[in-house]
């Protein structure tokens, strides 16, 4: 394997020149450089990223904490944030916490100490876990995706949940319903928080009272929504519509309808939070609101480059458009 004194050697310049060659920390002129980059490849020689990144302590690496990687929203998001980081010479280390505020402790202090330059963070329900709370005191940039943490102030790029919530919930009082079940995600979570907003906001603008009896959490699995709409469909006055506020738990509001036999929409109408393919090809073709997931996760990543640049500003909240798609189940 060559070594930077074989790369010196056949380039005829010292080791120092070719170290400021690859690390771009002094002017080279054109002539040698090119001598020194000529040597590089016909040698192959691979430069230590790890001893490098001790000595400039940078890293070129992005660490990504999300709350369900099994989510098709996150495994987007995940993907417009690759997207933009190997755009400008950046990689990825992507962690799973599993909606759990231990395995995120574990992830964030592991991404620390594994020197990332930067962090993007789903944060766990209201993201009070320790690590996340230190990450603020801690000087290492960050950018909250999705969800923000409560407390916290810190660059973030998320959806419009209000709005989305609001479109949905309008969408069903237009088409007559009033009792409008709502299947939210976990309590304390801002994305759960700003859809009960949004869908509470349309409530009281059409002078429709709110019974707590249709407001039901699900905790963002699939399990959640089919339990939620079992719970809702055994109520002493059920709804006549349903308006998941996540993808996974969609699934679980129509294998529960489906299990009842109630037909979509004349027994149930039923919007879902999130437009992904299989919502167009169910029977009937799913009415969503959507979200840009890809969006976030690119931004996200821009947003914690333009920090890693020197950036000093106050914190910024991006806040990503969302759509109403109206499709047969409502």
């Amino acid at each position: 394997m060559a070594t930077i004194k074989d790369v010196a050697r056949l380039a005829g310049v010292s080791v120092a020149t070719v170290s400021h060659v690859i690390n771009g920390t002094r002017p080279v002129s054109p002539e040698t450089a090119a001598k020194v980059w000529k040597a590089i490849k016909e040698l192959d020689y691979h430069p230590n990223a790890v001893a490098r990144s001790l000595r400039t302590r940078v890293t070129h690496v992005i660490g990504v904490v999300v709350s369900d990687i099994t989510n098709p929203f996150f495994a987007t998001l995940v993907r417009g944030a690759e997207d933009a980081a190997i755009e400008a010479g950046y990689s990825l280390i992507v962690c799973n916490s599993d909606e759990d505020l231990g395995k995120e402790d574990l992830y964030v202090n592991m991404l620390r100490r594994r020197r990332m330059d930067g962090l993007l963070i789903a944060p766990v329900r209201d993201g009070a876990s320790p690590a996340v709370r230190e990450l603020s005191q801690s000087g290492m940039p960050f950018v909250f995706v999705d969800r923000k943490a409560k407390g916290i102030e810190a660059d973030a790029v998320l959806s419009d949940n209000f709005r989305g919530a609001y479109l949905a919930t309008n969408h069903l009082i237009e088409r007559g319903h009033e009792r409008i079940g709502v299947v939210l995600g976990i309590p304390g979570a801002t994305t759960t928080e700003e859809r009960y907003a949004g869908y509470r906001a349309a409530l009281e603008e059409a002078g429709i009272e709110e019974d707590r009896e249709l407001v039901v959490f699900g905790e963002y699995r699939a399990s959640g929504g089919y339990r939620c709409t079992r719970e809702l469909l055994a109520r002493r006055r059920p709804p006549t519509a349903i308006f998941s506020t996540n993808n996974l738990m969609t699934l679980g509001v129509l294998k529960a309808l489906f299990a009842a036999g109630i037909r979509i929409p004349r027994g149930m109408a039923v919007i879902g939070f999130d437009d992904l393919e299989w919502a167009e090809m169910a029977q009937p073709p799913l009415t969503v609101v959507t979200q840009r997931p890809y969006e976030i996760g690119n931004r996200a990543v821009k947003l914690l480059l333009e920090r890693l640049g020197g950036r000093r500003d106050e914190p910024r909240e991006i806040r990503v458009p969302v759509d109403l798609i109206v499709r047969g189940s409502t």
